[in-house]
């Protein structure tokens, strides 16, 4: 099972302007991160103050985070980085030193 990081990025053209219709979208979506966040999958999520942006750090196989995300879309982009441990990247460095 990988691990990921994911930059997401609301699409601004698809926020709505009347301020509780947009209240609203983002509240459900928050409630999605959070049904992510209770099955275990999602295991830390943010987002940067100020901005229509964030991170998250999820687990699991490439499909998995493909079907995660996909209900977010077309609201959402993302860019998703598989991230290696510390462990992972020590093996590495060691045998490349063979």
């Amino acid at each position: 099972m990988g691990k990921y990081l994911i930059l997401w990025e609301v699409d601004s053209t698809r926020v709505p302007v009347d301020a509780k219709e947009r209240g609203t979208a983002w509240l459900a979506m928050v409630e999605m991160v959070k049904a992510d966040m209770k099955k275990g999958f999602t295991k830390d999520w943010g987002t940067f103050p100020g901005e229509l942006n964030g991170y998250a750090i999820d687990e699991g196989t490439e499909v998995q985070v493909m079907n995660a995300l996909l209900p977010y879309v077309p609201y959402v982009k993302f860019e998703v980085r598989p991230v290696a441990s510390l462990a992972q990247t020590e093996v590495a460095i060691k045998a490349s030193m063979k």
